[in-house]
C-alpha cells in the first residue's frame, strides 16, 4: 500500500528522533574515544622508535664484530710481513715491507676508532631505549585510565542504546528506500546528524536560513516531501523543536532526551 506524504513525514520525524536520542548518548563520551586512538597511535608510533633504536644498536654491533676481524687480519698481515723482512735482500724491499706493516697499523688504527665510536653511539641508542621505554609506560598507563573512562561510560548508555536502536530498527521499517538513502546520506553529511528539521523562527532548523512564508506554508500543508534549498534538509514542519539547543549534562540526560522526544512528537 502507498504511504501518504503525511505518514512518510511522521515516519521520518520519528526516526530523527530515535537517532537524535542515541547521537546525544554518544555526545556524553566527548572526546574520550578520539584520545585513546590518539594515545594508541602514540604508543604504536613509540613502539616503531624503539625499534628503529634496537635496530641500530644490532647493526653497531655487526660493525664492531666487522671491525675486530679487520684488525685481526691485519694483524695476521703484519706478522707476516716483519717475517719477510728478515729475508730480505737490499734495503727497497725492507722499505717496500715496512710501508705495508704501517698501512696495516693504520687501518688497525682506525678500525679501533671505529669501534670506540660505535660502543659510543650503542651507549646513546641504549639510553635512548630506556627512555623511550619510559615514556611509553607512562602513556600505557594514561591509556588504560582513558579506556577504562570511556568503558564506564559505554557501560552506563548501552543499554539506553540497545532499547533505541530496537526502536530504530522498527522506525527505519516505516521509511521507503528511496528516503532513507536520502536520510542517511544528509546524516551522514552533517555533524550533528540531522537530516530532519523543523522551521523555527522562519528559519531551516538545519542551516539556519530563511525559509520564505510561501514555503512554509507548503510545508503545513504535507501534501509533497519538501526539502531547504540551501542544505538540503527535509523539512517536516514549522516550529518544532527536535534536538535541544543546550547540550545536556550528563547528570539528567536520559530525562532530558526523554522528554525532547515527548515534545517533538507533538506536531503543529
Amino acid at each position: 500500500m502507498e504511504q501518504t506524504v503525511e505518514h512518510k513525514l511522521e515516519s521520518m520525524i520519528s526516526l530523527q528522533i530515535i537517532d537524535s536520542q542515541i547521537d546525544e548518548i554518544k555526545k556524553v563520551r566527548g572526546d574520550l574515544p578520539e584520545e585513546v586512538r590518539d594515545i594508541e597511535d602514540e604508543i604504536a608510533g613509540i613502539q616503531t622508535r624503539i625499534g628503529k633504536y634496537q635496530n641500530d644498536i644490532k647493526d653497531f654491533e655487526e660493525s664492531i664484530a666487522s671491525y675486530k676481524i679487520a684488525i685481526k687480519d691485519a694483524e695476521k698481515f703484519i706478522k707476516k710481513y716483519e717475517e719477510q723482512q728478515s729475508n730480505v735482500r737490499n734495503n727497497r724491499e725492507f722499505d717496500a715491507i715496512s710501508k705495508e706493516i704501517e698501512s696495516q697499523q693504520l687501518d688497525i688504527q682506525i678500525a679501533e676508532k671505529k669501534i670506540k665510536e660505535s660502543v659510543y653511539k650503542i651507549e646513546l641508542k641504549k639510553k635512548d631505549v630506556e627512555n623511550t621505554t619510559s615514556i611509553i609506560e607512562s602513556r600505557k598507563a594514561d591509556l588504560a585510565s582513558k579506556k577504562n573512562e570511556l568503558d564506564v561510560i559505554i557501560a552506563e548508555g548501552e543499554d539506553e542504546i540497545n532499547k533505541l536502536m530496537v526502536k530504530r530498527e522498527a522506525a527505519a521499517q516505516n521509511v521507503d528506500a528511496r528516503l532513507m538513502m536520502s536520510y542517511t546520506k544528509l546524516r551522514n553529511n552533517y555533524r550533528n546528524g540531522l537530516a530532519v528539521v523543523q522551521v523555527r523562527r522562519d528559519a531551516c532548523g538545519g542551516c539556519f536560513n530563511q525559509v520564505p512564508p510561501q514555503r512554509q506554508a507548503e510545508i503545513k500543508e504535507r501534501k509533497k516531501i519538501i526539502v531547504c534549498e540551501h542544505c538540503g534538509r527535509i523539512l517536516t514542519g514549522v516550529e518544532m523543536v527536535i534536538v535541544p539547543e543546550a547540550p545536556a549534562k550528563r547528570g539528567g540526560l536520559l530525562k532530558e532526551m526523554k522528554a525532547n522526544a515527548v515534545a517533538a512528537a507533538v506536531l503543529e
